[in-house]
């Protein structure tokens, strides 16, 4: 078993060099089931920001720009300038810079891992995973090294996944897309369609469920997944939880479990959009897979999760946040245990696509938009 620890505070004070002002924005208040939801610009002009980081001690947070910048927000909303040691990344279609998240052990490391698109030789891209160290000024990652790359790369340009998420045990789980080649979701010799667990720095847990079979990529730990851009640990028994994009209906709310298969392209509950059923599904269910925790038979766009753990506002409390870039609002979840019995639509007022939502050390939740001037907004009840 790994070691589990906790963030505490940075360790080494740095001087940031700013890009670009903070904008002051008025706070917009909304209403909503709980009562009135304040929203606070914190920063904008952000190109398509696809995921966030919140560094310990106040420090602020890191956010990746989709075309392949890192930058760093301070708590005041000052964007920094890219920073460097950040790899060259495939930046087309939905290919780019993805997800951020620190390392368990950040206070000790200072590893930040980035997964993003990387380009092949014959022009297609696949996920790939790397790590690297944020400098004591908090300009550049140093020593970046790579410890996973999806093989085959097959995408032209769509369904890389990926989110990034430690469980308490140190375990790295990343969330694979199919990169729009359906049948490869099923396919063990592959890694499209999958989500994988390997330790810290890339290697292979003895344990994962294929290890040692023959013609089958022992990094897995399930299958049978499409298009996931949103997962992250349940914080009351930790499990993984992940959402993925349905085809043309049929978004998915799945908690992984070891060695599972989670049907797709097999079991769907979506059509092709143009109409014309999936040519490999025989249908919503499918005997040997395991069907959705919760479906969504109109497709929200699912995006970015997180679960809401904090007493700071306490109707929310057992509430899971998901990102939708189609319907353009902020979807939240309650439970009994971890049946889905009710949800709220927030933030339409916005109409913008809103790609990551995280609880901040705060309290607030802390959600991304996805737009040529994307903006990090500060959410919480009046």
């Amino acid at each position: 078993m790994l070691r589990k620890t906790y963030l505490t505070a940075l360790g080494a004070s740095a001087v940031l060099t700013l890009a670009m002002p903070a904008f002051a924005a008025p706070t917009q208040l909304f209403k909503s089931e709980e009562g009135t939801v304040e929203v606070t610009t914190v920063a904008k002009g952000l190109e398509h920001p696809w995921s966030l980081a919140f560094l310990p001690g106040q420090r602020g947070m890191l956010v990746t720009e989709r075309p392949g910048n890192l930058r760093l927000v301070s708590p005041d909303g000052q964007v920094s300038t890219p920073l460097g040691g950040v790899p060259e990344v495939w930046a087309n279609g939905q290919g780019g810079l993805l997800d951020v998240v620190l390392s368990p052990d950040f206070n000790q490391d200072r590893t930040v891992y980035l997964s993003y698109a990387e380009g092949g030789e014959d022009g297609k891209a696949g996920t790939a995973v790397g790590r690297g160290q944020l400098s004591e000024d908090l300009k550049r990652l140093e020593n970046f090294d790579v410890i996973f790359r999806q093989q085959p790369k097959l995408s032209t340009g769509n369904h890389f996944g990926s989110r990034l998420v430690f469980d308490r045990d140190g375990y790295l789980f990343i969330t694979l897309g199919e990169n729009n080649d359906r049948p490869t979701a099923q396919d063990l010799d592959k890694l499209q369609g999958k989500v994988v667990r390997l330790y810290p720095d890339g290697k292979v847990p003895d344990d994962n469920p294929f290890v040692g079979q023959k013609d089958v990529r022992p990094e897995i730990w399930a299958y049978g997944i499409r298009n996931p851009q949103g997962a992250a640990l349940n914080p009351w028994n930790g499990t993984l939880w992940e959402n993925e994009h349905g085809p043309r209906g049929g978004d998915e709310l799945n908690i992984i479990e070891r060695g599972q298969n989670y049907g797709w392209p097999l079991a769907t509950h979506g059509i092709n959009y143009s109409g014309a059923p999936i040519p490999e599904a025989q249908g919503k269910t499918v005997e040997g897979t395991r069907g959705p925790h919760h479906v969504w038979q109109v497709s929200p766009g699912l995006s970015g999760m997180a679960f809401y753990d904090n007493d700071r506002f306490t109707p929310w409390q057992r509430n899971a946040f998901i990102g939708a870039l189609v319907s353009k609002n902020l979807i939240r979840l309650e439970f009994e245990g971890d049946k889905v019995v009710h949800e709220e639509r927030l933030l339409g007022e916005l109409k913008e696509r809103i790609r990551d939502v995280r609880q901040g050390p705060d309290g607030y939740l802390y959600v991304l938009t996805d737009e040529d001037e994307g903006a990090l907004y500060k959410v919480g009840l009046k």
